[in-house]
């Protein structure tokens, strides 16, 4: 057996891209619902950017762990 280490390679990096790109979309649209539910357009618009920023230290969990250090 050969082992296809660029390509094995190359589906790990789109996993990680795609997983990223979900909790980022998630954690956007959570802060947006909730925002437009409690404080409408400008709620959304504000808490759909920090759901933003919050996925993007949930999408890496050593970035996550060297923010909290």
């Amino acid at each position: 057996m050969e082992d296809n280490s660029p390509s094995r390679g190359r589906l790990v990096s789109a996993a990680k891209i795609v997983w990223s790109i979900s909790i980022m979309t998630a954690a956007s649209a959570f802060g947006a619902n909730y925002g437009w539910q409690s404080h409408g357009l400008v709620g959304a618009l504000a808490l759909g950017f920090v759901g933003l920023v919050f996925g993007l230290f949930l999408s890496s969990p050593s970035l996550l762990l060297q923010f909290l250090s």
